[in-house]
Protein backbone atom coordinates (compact mmCIF):
# COMPACT_ATOMS: atom_id res chain seq x y z
CA UNK A 1 0.00 0.00 0.00
CA UNK A 2 1.23 3.27 -0.92
CA UNK A 3 1.40 6.65 0.95
CA UNK A 4 -1.57 8.70 -0.26
CA UNK A 5 -0.95 12.01 -1.74
CA UNK A 6 -1.28 14.87 0.69
CA UNK A 7 -4.35 16.84 -0.85
CA UNK A 8 -3.03 20.76 -1.91
CA UNK A 9 0.37 20.25 -1.41
CA UNK A 10 1.48 20.72 -5.01
CA UNK A 11 -0.08 24.50 -4.70
CA UNK A 12 2.39 25.14 -1.84
CA UNK A 13 5.36 25.60 -4.12
CA UNK A 14 6.22 29.13 -5.54
CA UNK A 15 9.31 30.93 -6.75
CA UNK A 16 11.62 32.20 -3.83
CA UNK A 17 10.16 29.17 -1.01
CA UNK A 18 12.22 26.33 0.15
CA UNK A 19 9.94 23.59 1.49
CA UNK A 20 12.81 20.99 3.72
CA UNK A 21 12.28 18.01 5.36
CA UNK A 22 13.87 16.64 8.31
CA UNK A 23 13.84 13.14 9.22
CA UNK A 24 15.96 12.07 12.73
CA UNK A 25 17.69 8.55 13.61
CA UNK A 26 16.59 6.47 9.48
CA UNK A 27 18.69 3.80 11.17
CA UNK A 28 15.88 3.29 13.39
CA UNK A 29 12.53 3.62 11.26
CA UNK A 30 12.15 -0.23 10.70
CA UNK A 31 11.78 -0.87 14.17
CA UNK A 32 8.36 0.89 13.75
CA UNK A 33 6.54 -1.04 11.60
CA UNK A 34 7.25 -2.89 7.87
CA UNK A 35 9.32 -0.26 5.56
CA UNK A 36 7.66 0.07 2.41
CA UNK A 37 10.54 -1.34 -0.31
CA UNK A 38 8.28 -2.26 -2.92
CA UNK A 39 7.85 1.52 -3.69
CA UNK A 40 12.04 1.93 -4.64
CA UNK A 41 12.77 1.00 -8.77
CA UNK A 42 15.46 -1.60 -9.65
CA UNK A 43 18.59 0.59 -9.31
CA UNK A 44 17.36 1.46 -5.68
CA UNK A 45 17.11 -1.84 -4.34
CA UNK A 46 20.42 -2.82 -6.48
CA UNK A 47 22.37 0.05 -5.02
CA UNK A 48 20.51 -0.90 -0.96
CA UNK A 49 21.70 -4.36 -1.76
CA UNK A 50 25.40 -3.47 -2.19
CA UNK A 51 25.56 -2.08 1.74
CA UNK A 52 26.94 -4.82 4.18
CA UNK A 53 26.40 -2.89 6.87
CA UNK A 54 22.91 -3.10 8.13
CA UNK A 55 22.90 0.39 9.29
CA UNK A 56 24.18 1.58 6.22
CA UNK A 57 21.58 0.00 4.12
CA UNK A 58 18.32 1.09 6.57
CA UNK A 59 19.58 4.68 6.46
CA UNK A 60 20.04 4.30 2.57
CA UNK A 61 16.09 2.68 2.27
CA UNK A 62 14.53 5.33 4.56
CA UNK A 63 16.06 8.46 2.32
CA UNK A 64 14.80 6.94 -0.60
CA UNK A 65 11.10 5.79 0.53
CA UNK A 66 11.07 8.67 1.85
CA UNK A 67 11.95 10.92 -1.14
CA UNK A 68 9.65 9.08 -3.36
CA UNK A 69 6.39 9.86 -0.85
CA UNK A 70 7.30 13.62 -0.71
CA UNK A 71 8.34 14.18 -4.79
CA UNK A 72 4.64 12.00 -4.56
CA UNK A 73 2.94 13.96 -2.57
CA UNK A 74 3.74 17.05 -4.22
CA UNK A 75 3.20 15.81 -7.66
CA UNK A 76 0.10 14.34 -6.73
CA UNK A 77 1.39 10.56 -8.50
CA UNK A 78 2.50 7.35 -6.80
CA UNK A 79 6.15 6.96 -4.84
CA UNK A 80 6.27 4.35 -7.74
CA UNK A 81 5.89 6.40 -10.69
CA UNK A 82 8.29 8.79 -9.57
CA UNK A 83 10.84 9.07 -12.64
CA UNK A 84 14.59 10.28 -11.94
CA UNK A 85 17.34 10.99 -14.41
CA UNK A 86 20.29 12.96 -14.45
CA UNK A 87 20.70 16.67 -15.87
CA UNK A 88 23.54 17.58 -17.87
CA UNK A 89 26.70 18.61 -16.27
CA UNK A 90 27.60 22.24 -16.28
CA UNK A 91 31.42 22.04 -16.44
CA UNK A 92 31.31 18.89 -19.30
CA UNK A 93 27.66 18.53 -20.84
CA UNK A 94 27.52 14.75 -19.85
CA UNK A 95 24.73 13.38 -18.44
CA UNK A 96 26.36 13.01 -15.14
CA UNK A 97 24.53 15.99 -13.65
CA UNK A 98 22.73 16.78 -10.82
CA UNK A 99 19.33 13.98 -10.55
CA UNK A 100 16.45 15.88 -11.74
CA UNK A 101 12.38 14.03 -12.06
CA UNK A 102 11.39 13.44 -15.74
CA UNK A 103 8.70 15.52 -16.71
CA UNK A 104 8.07 18.65 -14.09
CA UNK A 105 9.69 21.33 -13.09
CA UNK A 106 9.92 20.69 -9.45
CA UNK A 107 13.26 20.64 -8.21
CA UNK A 108 14.46 18.82 -5.59
CA UNK A 109 17.86 17.55 -3.20
CA UNK A 110 18.53 14.53 -0.91
CA UNK A 111 21.01 14.12 1.78
CA UNK A 112 21.83 11.51 4.27
CA UNK A 113 24.47 11.03 6.71
CA UNK A 114 24.65 8.82 10.00
CA UNK A 115 21.36 9.67 12.38
CA UNK A 116 19.97 12.11 9.87
CA UNK A 117 17.79 12.73 6.25
CA UNK A 118 17.81 15.96 4.48
CA UNK A 119 15.43 16.33 1.61
CA UNK A 120 15.07 20.00 -0.03
CA UNK A 121 11.94 20.51 -2.51
CA UNK A 122 11.20 23.42 -4.72
CA UNK A 123 10.29 25.60 -8.01
CA UNK A 124 14.10 26.23 -8.68
CA UNK A 125 17.48 24.18 -8.47
CA UNK A 126 17.71 23.70 -5.04
CA UNK A 127 21.42 21.74 -3.28
CA UNK A 128 21.20 20.20 0.61
CA UNK A 129 23.43 18.67 2.48
CA UNK A 130 23.97 17.30 5.94
CA UNK A 131 27.10 16.28 8.43
CA UNK A 132 27.59 14.35 11.18
CA UNK A 133 29.98 16.48 12.80
CA UNK A 134 34.00 15.34 12.01
CA UNK A 135 36.62 14.71 14.42
CA UNK A 136 39.55 16.72 15.27
CA UNK A 137 41.83 15.15 13.09
CA UNK A 138 39.84 14.82 9.68
CA UNK A 139 39.55 18.84 10.15
CA UNK A 140 43.09 19.30 9.71
CA UNK A 141 43.59 16.50 7.01
CA UNK A 142 40.70 18.21 4.70
CA UNK A 143 41.58 21.80 5.54
CA UNK A 144 42.96 22.04 2.07
CA UNK A 145 39.64 21.51 0.30
CA UNK A 146 38.50 25.10 2.01
CA UNK A 147 38.59 28.17 0.36
CA UNK A 148 42.15 30.02 2.08
CA UNK A 149 39.92 32.63 3.85
CA UNK A 150 37.68 29.72 4.83
CA UNK A 151 40.32 27.64 6.25
CA UNK A 152 41.21 31.45 8.48
CA UNK A 153 38.31 31.34 9.61
CA UNK A 154 38.61 27.72 11.28
CA UNK A 155 41.87 28.48 12.35
CA UNK A 156 40.36 31.01 14.62
CA UNK A 157 38.02 29.32 16.45
CA UNK A 158 39.24 27.78 19.57
CA UNK A 159 40.06 23.76 18.71
CA UNK A 160 37.07 22.36 20.51
CA UNK A 161 34.57 24.58 17.80
CA UNK A 162 36.66 23.63 15.12
CA UNK A 163 34.69 20.84 13.56
CA UNK A 164 31.32 22.20 14.03
CA UNK A 165 32.75 25.46 12.23
CA UNK A 166 34.46 23.05 9.38
CA UNK A 167 31.24 21.04 8.81
CA UNK A 168 29.23 24.47 8.71
CA UNK A 169 31.55 25.21 6.10
CA UNK A 170 31.57 22.03 4.22
CA UNK A 171 27.86 21.58 4.48
CA UNK A 172 27.05 24.74 2.88
CA UNK A 173 29.50 24.03 0.14
CA UNK A 174 27.99 20.89 -0.71
CA UNK A 175 24.45 22.18 -0.64
CA UNK A 176 25.54 24.67 -2.88
CA UNK A 177 27.66 22.18 -6.11
CA UNK A 178 24.77 19.61 -5.90
CA UNK A 179 22.35 22.68 -6.31
CA UNK A 180 24.36 23.96 -9.59
CA UNK A 181 25.09 20.07 -10.91
CA UNK A 182 28.65 20.38 -10.51
CA UNK A 183 29.27 18.51 -7.90
CA UNK A 184 32.10 17.99 -5.52
CA UNK A 185 35.81 18.17 -7.02
CA UNK A 186 39.06 19.41 -7.04
CA UNK A 187 37.75 23.07 -7.61
CA UNK A 188 36.12 23.02 -4.03
CA UNK A 189 38.50 25.50 -2.48
CA UNK A 190 37.70 28.12 -4.95
CA UNK A 191 34.13 28.34 -3.48
CA UNK A 192 33.82 30.94 -0.62
CA UNK A 193 30.91 30.44 1.57
CA UNK A 194 32.32 31.77 4.56
CA UNK A 195 31.53 34.67 6.46
CA UNK A 196 30.06 37.82 4.93
CA UNK A 197 31.95 41.14 5.45
CA UNK A 198 33.10 44.50 3.39
CA UNK A 199 36.65 42.39 3.64
CA UNK A 200 35.34 38.98 2.71
CA UNK A 201 35.69 37.73 -1.08
CA UNK A 202 32.46 37.34 -2.63
CA UNK A 203 29.88 34.70 -2.45
CA UNK A 204 28.36 32.76 -5.53
CA UNK A 205 26.20 35.10 -7.30
CA UNK A 206 22.52 34.39 -7.91
CA UNK A 207 22.79 31.63 -5.17
CA UNK A 208 21.21 32.32 -1.92
CA UNK A 209 23.06 29.61 1.02
CA UNK A 210 21.49 28.99 4.27
CA UNK A 211 21.93 27.06 7.63
CA UNK A 212 20.02 24.97 8.60
CA UNK A 213 19.65 24.06 12.06
CA UNK A 214 20.06 20.17 13.39
CA UNK A 215 21.22 20.40 16.74
CA UNK A 216 25.06 19.57 18.04
CA UNK A 217 26.01 16.57 16.70
CA UNK A 218 25.83 17.60 13.04
CA UNK A 219 25.70 20.72 10.43
CA UNK A 220 23.05 21.19 7.69
CA UNK A 221 22.90 23.56 4.45
CA UNK A 222 20.07 24.58 1.64
CA UNK A 223 20.98 26.21 -1.59
CA UNK A 224 18.64 27.98 -3.70
CA UNK A 225 18.92 29.27 -7.10
CA UNK A 226 17.46 33.31 -6.83
CA UNK A 227 17.69 35.37 -4.31
CA UNK A 228 16.12 35.71 -1.44
CA UNK A 229 15.23 32.46 -0.54
CA UNK A 230 12.61 31.82 2.46
CA UNK A 231 12.82 28.55 4.29
CA UNK A 232 10.04 26.27 5.63
CA UNK A 233 11.22 23.43 7.93
CA UNK A 234 9.31 20.24 8.71
CA UNK A 235 9.70 17.13 10.39
CA UNK A 236 9.14 14.26 8.74
CA UNK A 237 8.14 11.31 11.56
CA UNK A 238 9.64 8.11 11.01
CA UNK A 239 6.42 5.95 10.63
CA UNK A 240 6.20 8.07 7.53
CA UNK A 241 8.21 5.48 5.11
CA UNK A 242 6.42 2.52 6.72
CA UNK A 243 4.01 0.37 4.71
CA UNK A 244 0.25 2.06 5.03
CA UNK A 245 1.76 5.73 6.69
CA UNK A 246 0.24 8.67 5.08
CA UNK A 247 2.47 11.64 5.17
CA UNK A 248 2.05 14.61 7.51
CA UNK A 249 0.55 18.06 5.67
CA UNK A 250 3.19 20.10 4.99
CA UNK A 251 1.69 22.89 7.51
CA UNK A 252 4.72 25.92 8.40
CA UNK A 253 5.66 25.81 12.16
CA UNK A 254 6.97 29.04 13.02
CA UNK A 255 9.65 27.69 15.35
CA UNK A 256 11.63 26.15 12.29
CA UNK A 257 11.46 29.22 9.82
CA UNK A 258 14.76 30.53 9.11
CA UNK A 259 16.01 33.20 6.40
CA UNK A 260 19.98 34.90 5.59
CA UNK A 261 22.72 33.12 6.89
CA UNK A 262 22.99 32.05 10.26
CA UNK A 263 25.39 29.93 12.10
CA UNK A 264 22.41 27.97 13.75
CA UNK A 265 23.77 24.96 14.43
CA UNK A 266 23.73 23.69 18.38
CA UNK A 267 21.20 26.80 19.35
CA UNK A 268 17.97 25.01 17.88
CA UNK A 269 17.45 21.27 16.87
CA UNK A 270 14.26 20.97 14.08
CA UNK A 271 15.14 17.79 14.24
CA UNK A 272 13.61 17.18 17.80
CA UNK A 273 17.45 15.85 19.55
CA UNK A 274 20.56 14.89 18.87
CA UNK A 275 20.85 11.79 16.66
CA UNK A 276 23.30 8.50 16.62
CA UNK A 277 23.26 5.38 15.05
CA UNK A 278 21.58 1.89 15.86
CA UNK A 279 22.87 0.75 18.99
CA UNK A 280 23.64 -2.82 18.88
CA UNK A 281 21.42 -4.17 21.28
CA UNK A 282 18.63 -3.33 19.64
CA UNK A 283 16.22 -5.50 17.29
CA UNK A 284 17.15 -5.13 13.47
CA UNK A 285 14.33 -3.34 12.08
CA UNK A 286 12.02 -5.35 10.06
CA UNK A 287 11.53 -4.77 5.93
CA UNK A 288 9.49 -5.99 3.08
CA UNK A 289 11.32 -9.19 1.86
CA UNK A 290 14.70 -8.52 1.81
CA UNK A 291 17.35 -8.31 -1.16
CA UNK A 292 20.02 -11.39 -1.96
CA UNK A 293 23.10 -10.16 -1.51
CA UNK A 294 25.07 -9.58 1.47
CA UNK A 295 28.43 -9.90 0.59
CA UNK A 296 28.56 -6.72 -1.47
CA UNK A 297 31.60 -4.17 -0.77
CA UNK A 298 30.71 -2.00 1.52
CA UNK A 299 29.70 1.54 0.55
CA UNK A 300 30.17 4.87 2.15
CA UNK A 301 26.62 6.79 2.12
CA UNK A 302 28.01 9.07 4.80
CA UNK A 303 28.59 12.28 2.02
CA UNK A 304 31.67 13.48 3.51
CA UNK A 305 34.26 11.69 3.42
CA UNK A 306 33.48 10.11 -0.47
CA UNK A 307 32.91 14.05 -1.15
CA UNK A 308 36.66 14.96 0.22
CA UNK A 309 37.90 12.25 -1.67
CA UNK A 310 36.16 13.11 -4.62
CA UNK A 311 37.97 16.68 -3.88
CA UNK A 312 41.31 15.52 -3.70
CA UNK A 313 42.16 14.88 -0.41
CA UNK A 314 43.51 11.52 0.25
CA UNK A 315 45.28 9.30 3.79
CA UNK A 316 41.72 9.29 5.76
CA UNK A 317 41.70 5.78 7.75
CA UNK A 318 39.21 3.55 8.13
CA UNK A 319 37.70 5.08 11.26
CA UNK A 320 37.36 8.25 9.05
CA UNK A 321 35.77 6.87 5.82
CA UNK A 322 33.19 5.11 7.98
CA UNK A 323 34.38 1.66 6.79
Amino acid sequence: MSARPTPGVAHRLRPGLLHLWLLPEPETAGLHGILALRELDDAERVRADAFRRSADRERYVVAHIALRRLLAAYLRASPRDIAFERALCPRCGAPHGRPVLVGTDTHFSLSHSRGAVLIGVACSPVGVDVQRLPRPGRVEACAATLHPEERREVEECAPRDRPAAFARLWARKEAYLKGTGVGVGGWTSEVYLGREGPDTPPRPAGWTVLDVPWGRSHAAAAALREGAARLVVHRLPSEAVLVGAELPAPEEDARFRATGLADAAGTHDAAGGTSSGLPPDRPRPRTEPTFGRTNARTHDVDPGPDALHAAGVTGLGPAERGA
